[in-house]
């Protein structure tokens, strides 16, 4: 199932032939690195993996969903658009990209496509965003477009990370 579309990507709900990919996003170093996070076990990348598949679209209003990221007009996963709910219930967006993908504008491209899914498909006020400080594509990323409200030392991932937000009326301020 398509979920939206930006110019050159695809995000739809993940496939069975996903899971190669998939699991790349959750064992490669690099990737790791960044966020920063440990390696998913094979266990942990099957059970959220099989969470995943097989999504509705009213399963983003409640639920922590990962769909795919697509190149327009081919089947290959490049990445995973994460719609997440933090800790305070509130709806935040994520995104991670295999490594030989990096550097082509994609993150870009699909937080903007996010966005613009969150506020006019599902009609929420306020989008929020957490990155490791030291991920300096993904905090460029979000400096386009939201501002940062916080930072604070995530016990969980051992590193700081910087909290974003972005209200659906400044976002519209934006696309004027």
């Amino acid at each position: 199932m398509n979920i939206f579309e930006t110019e050159r990507l695809s995000v739809r709900s993940l496939e069975n032939v996903d899971k190669k990919y998939f699991a790349e996003l959750f064992t490669d170093p690099k990737i790791l690195e960044l966020i920063p996070q440990k390696a998913f076990t094979k266990d942990q990348i099957t059970d959220r993996f099989n969470k995943s598949l097989n999504l509705k679209l009213s399963d983003l209003k409640d639920q922590k969903r990962a769909c795919g990221i697509y190149e327009k007009g081919k089947s290959e996963m490049i990445g995973l658009a994460l719609f997440l709910i933090n800790e305070d219930g509130e709806k935040e967006l994520g995104y991670r990209f295999r490594a030989n993908f990096w550097g082509k504008g994609y993150g870009t491209e699909t937080t903007k496509g996010m966005l613009k899914y969150y506020f006019q498909e599902m009609n929420v006020d306020k989008v929020m965003a957490d990155v490791n400080i030291a991920n300096i594509g993904s905090v460029k990323i979000l400096n386009k477009f939201m501002k940062p409200v916080s930072e604070f030392f995530n016990e969980r991932d051992n590193c700081t990370d910087r909290r974003y937000e972005l209200w659906k009326n400044n976002w519209l301020q934006q696309c004027i």
